[in-house]
This record gives C-alpha cells, sequence and structure tokens, in this order.
C-alpha cells in the first residue's frame, strides 16, 4: 500500500493485554489495568491527529488476536501488551509472534524485551559495557549463602511494574533475607535476584527514539516525605496504591533539582545502557545515587508505564514534546523501519 508518510491518515492499531487476576496475587492486578488506561490515552492521542485508531485488546486467545489483527488491515500496530492471561513472563512471546507473523509494531523487540525482563542477565550485559551496576546474586534457595554486605533489597528476577517489592524488601539481617527469598519464590516461581542497597537518591531517564537517540530530562522520586525509619524505595504501594501513606510521600519531581554535569551523566548512561540491550524507539532507565554521588543502574524497563499521567509523560512535557507528537515520532520510527525490511 502506498502513502505519503509526512500526511497520509493511518490505520493504526493498538494492542494492550486484558487484565487476568493471577490467583493469590489479587492485588497486584491494578498494574494490569493501568494498561487498559495507557491504551485510552494512546488512542486519543493517535486520532486527535487524525489517524484512524482501533483498540485490539489480547485475550485469550492468540489465534483470535492475530486474526483481528490481519483482517483490519492497519499500517503500524501500537504494542503495549505487557504480557498474556496475567503471566507477565510472556511479553516477550506477543512480541516474538508479531516479528514471526510480519506485522510492524512499535516499541521493542522480542530480544529486548527478553533480556530486560531478567534483572541478573540485564545487569552482567551493563557491567560488561563499563556501566555500573549494585552487587547482586540470584537466588534459588532461602538457605542459599547470600555474600554481600547488609542492607540488601530482595526483589523477583523477572518481574517489573514493581511487582514484588514492599519495605520490607529492604533487609538488614540473615533472618529477614532468608523470608523474602522464600516469599519471592514461593509467590512468583523464580529467582530471587539480591542486590545491594543504595540507600540515596532515586532516578529515572526515559529515552526515545527521533532522528537521534533522545535522553529525556532526568525524573527523581523524592523521599523527602517519608520517616527516616522507612525503606526509601519506589515499591508497589508507593507506585500503584492512590490512598496509601507511601503513594502520597514519594513524590515524582521533573527536572530533578540535580547539577548539570550530574544530570548529563545519567542521560549519557541511559543512552548507553539503551543501546547495550538492544532497545528501540522508547526506554525508561532507572537509577540509584548513592551518599558519595555515585550512580549505579538498577535495570532497564523497555515497556514502561506511558500512559498520560506517568512518569515518561512527565519527561516529554519537560522537554517540550508533546503527547500526540510523540506518538506520531513513535509511529513514523515504525513505517520507517518496515520500509528499509
Amino acid at each position: 500500500m502506498e502513502r505519503d508518510m509526512d500526511t497520509e491518515s493511518l490505520n493504526i492499531g493498538i494492542a494492550f493485554n486484558a487484565c487476568e487476576t493471577v490467583p493469590g496475587r489479587q492485588d497486584e492486578s491494578i498494574s494490569e489495568m493501568a494498561v487498559e488506561k495507557e491504551a485510552g490515552d494512546v488512542f486519543h492521542a493517535l486520532n486527535s491527529i487524525g489517524h484512524r485508531v482501533s483498540l485490539i485488546p489480547l485475550r485469550r486467545s492468540i489465534p483470535g488476536f492475530l486474526r483481528r489483527i490481519s483482517r483490519m488491515d492497519i499500517h503500524v500496530l501500537v504494542n503495549l501488551c505487557e504480557g498474556f492471561m496475567g503471566r507477565t513472563e510472556w511479553e516477550p512471546n506477543i512480541s516474538g509472534l508479531l516479528e514471526m507473523s510480519g506485522i510492524g509494531f512499535t516499541g521493542n523487540p522480542a530480544s529486548a524485551l527478553s533480556l530486560c525482563r531478567d534483572k541478573f542477565r540485564t545487569k552482567a550485559v551493563l557491567k560488561s559495557s563499563g556501566l555500573p551496576v549494585p552487587e547482586g546474586v540470584l537466588a534459588n534457595d532461602p538457605a542459599q549463602e547470600i555474600d554481600l554486605p547488609f542492607p540488601v533489597i530482595v526483589k523477583p528476577n523477572s518481574e517489573d511494574a514493581s511487582l514484588g517489592i514492599h519495605p520490607d524488601s529492604v533487609v538488614k539481617d540473615r533472618n529477614g533475607l532468608g523470608i523474602q527469598i522464600n516469599r519471592i519464590i514461593k509467590t512468583y516461581r523464580q529467582p530471587a535476584l539480591v542486590e545491594s542497597f543504595i540507600d540515596g537518591r532515586e532516578f529515572n531517564v526515559a529515552v526515545m527514539e527521533d532522528s537521534r537517540l533522545h535522553a529525556l530530562p532526568v525524573s527523581e522520586i523524592s523521599f523527602t516525605g517519608l520517616p527516616d525509619s522507612s525503606s526509601r524505595i519506589c515499591g508497589y504501594e508507593a507506585k500503584w496504591f492512590e490512598d496509601h501513606v507511601l503513594f502520597h510521600n514519594t513524590r515524582p519531581l521533573c527536572p530533578a533539582p540535580v547539577p548539570k554535569e550530574v544530570g548529563r551523566n545519567l542521560q549519557k548512561m541511559a543512552i548507553e545502557a539503551f543501546k547495550a540491550t538492544g532497545c528501540r524507539d522508547y526506554a525508561r532507565v532507572d537509577f540509584r545515587m548513592d551518599r558519595n554521588s555515585r550512580c549505579f543502574i538498577l535495570e532497564v524497563n523497555p515497556n514502561p508505564d506511558i500512559s498520560l499521567d506517568a512518569g515518561f509523560a512527565r519527561a516529554l512535557a519537560a522537554e517540550g514534546i508533546s503527547y500526540d507528537t510523540f506518538w506520531e515520532r513513535i509511529v513514523r520510527n515504525t513505517l520507517k523501519r518496515m520500509e528499509e525490511a
């Protein structure tokens, strides 16, 4: 189908995973429900600039999902899928199916999604690229010997959206360490990542691909509202429960109040991490800064929350890029990849 990339209204599909509650983890469905809101925000943004947009929820039938995409004769698919049937570990599989089906889609390829879901493996890739990461150990048994000084933080190795991270995830003794490792293994059926806890400020940098890789203004999660005795982390309650005290006392600041040199260094490392992990279109890189102003990369999120009220959109606004302009650029990236394939 011939088209003028700069002027033609496009047929665009927006794929997202319908919320499926995992037994025993009902409280975590809020992060999955947020994907539907995100899809609605993207729908309105692309519709407002003249494109023909359709929402395509992924429910329980992969063949039905692919047939619907095929019948719609879309130019580009916006892929917001973060899993399938409540299984977040299947997030890369959806991108892999789209790749094998020859469907042009926005966002990251299956390879980057798969790598970044494995936090321990991602740390190894970043470290081999000369980027600083906290020391970490993969734990498969609560009795495993962990040769790291306390405090440490214990988290699922292959989850995102702060799943499995709570105030008691930061532990200061062997007993607490065993309890948290056991919780992760039993609840999430995967190894626990035990990391040196970087007690300091937390930042993130959104990266987008335009004519070049573009690091947006640095964001900070401010912990100034928390008491000194609390764990200064942005866990699941702080991120998703709007009526929780932790939600109200972990404030996002963008641009972050940091010296220019620190901001430039964070942006530079974010771009290097984006490239090292094989990302494309957009991603977010999370950091912690210790008491000596040394910055460490916590993780690379290749499928961050990109709804209008989330941090990525806040960083776009700080850079002076409108939400609809961002999505137009990402759609054009995809069209260009398809034409060059």
